[in-house]
């Protein structure tokens, strides 16, 4: 089966995925940070025993991952693939991972909270990522109490958490937009109204392929509906200020953006080593040129996946073992094999 990530872009511009994402813990038992770690074995084993069954829910496969049982590398990967945040990715302990076949749905279990959920898509919006998510939620509530407070909501392990335990997010790729003088101005603005944006590999300068994640601030006082229509309204903001200037400089610099977008092109098809930071901005450049009609490929291809596949943990799993000693070579190498011919 492909991963969500892997299956071909749904026509999207700006738009790369969409993110729900909830946290919960249960009554009468301690946030996993005070939880010692045999109460918090105990905690794991009855949940994945209550859970084993939660496929029927929404008709998915799930396996189970013991992430006592993986290295450093592999939770890094599932960490780069967005299955796991950077906190779930380090903890030592007894912390377990319910994972369905196509990393759709993740279910993190004794991380930061006793219970993560996450859907999400390249394809489904913000709205009905919430139904999936909440059908699960429903089916675990259904078999273990949450630990929950009249006027305080859903209780977490941080206090940013509390109330609906909601994330919602979107991922932009903004190549023109968060290259302006304005950009900054831009994001600051956007924490006034609630939502926060930050780059998805990366800060600032540094994040390579252009890649933005907007997501709620405040998850209390407000209804899980408010919430998903204030950060898609602050999504679509960006995505049409984007579109703007992306329109603008076709109209006024065609040539010139054709010739760094074929060039971008080239050098993926032919390199034979090729950093994160320079595999990230060719490829971010040719996804400007499919999505704008000025590269056409002879077979689809998901590049909003490549650029997961190709972060550092993920290739040195994906490389074969005569590569792993050089990533960049190896990177270099995986491209070459994903990307299309020219149509």
């Amino acid at each position: 089966m492909l991963k969500w990530y892997q299956e071909t872009e749904g026509g999207h511009d700006v738009f790369t995925a969409g993110r729900i994402r909830l946290v919960r813990n249960l009554e009468h038992y301690p946030f996993p940070v005070k939880l010692p770690e045999a109460d918090g074995r105990e905690l794991v084993e009855k949940l994945e025993t209550g859970l084993k069954d939660i496929g029927q829910a929404d008709g998915r496969s799930f396996r189970l991952y013991p992430m006592t049982s993986m290295d450093k590398d592999e939770r890094e990967a599932l960490r780069e693939r967005r299955v796991l945040n950077g906190a779930a990715a380090e903890k030592k302990g007894p912390e377990s991972l319910m994972l369905s076949e196509d990393e759709r749905v993740s279910i993190t279990l004794d991380g930061e909270d006793h219970i993560r959920l996450q859907c999400i898509s390249d394809k489904a919006s913000l709205s009905e990522l919430w139904n999936e998510a909440d059908k699960l939620d429903d089916y675990i509530n259904e078999r273990f109490e949450y630990a929950f407070h009249e006027k305080y909501g859903y209780l977490t392990a941080y206090p940013t958490n509390m109330g609906t335990g909601l994330r919602a997010a979107v991922t932009l790729h903004l190549p023109m937009l968060s290259v302006g003088k304005q950009f900054g101005k831009l994001v600051s603005e956007m924490s006034r109204f609630g939502v926060a944006v930050r780059g998805l590999y990366g800060e600032g300068s540094e994040n390579y392929g252009s890649l933005y994640e907007i997501s709620n601030q405040k998850t209390l006082g407000v209804t899980e509906e408010e919430i998903i229509a204030l950060v898609q309204q602050m999504a679509e903001r960006l995505a049409s200020s984007e579109r703007k200037i992306k329109s603008l400089t076709l109209r006024n610099h065609r040539l010139d953006m054709e010739d760094e977008i074929y060039k971008s092109y080239g050098v993926l098809k032919y390199a034979r080593r090729l950093s994160i930071k320079e595999a990230m901005t060719y490829l971010s450049q040719v996804r400007v040129g499919v999505t704008e009609g000025l590269l056409k490929f002879s077979s689809p291809v998901n590049l909003y996946g490549l650029m997961m596949e190709i972060q550092p943990a993920n290739m040195k799993q994906l490389a074969p073992e005569e590569e792993k000693s050089d990533i960049r070579q190896a990177r270099a190498s995986y491209i070459r094999k994903k990307l299309p011919d020219l149509a």
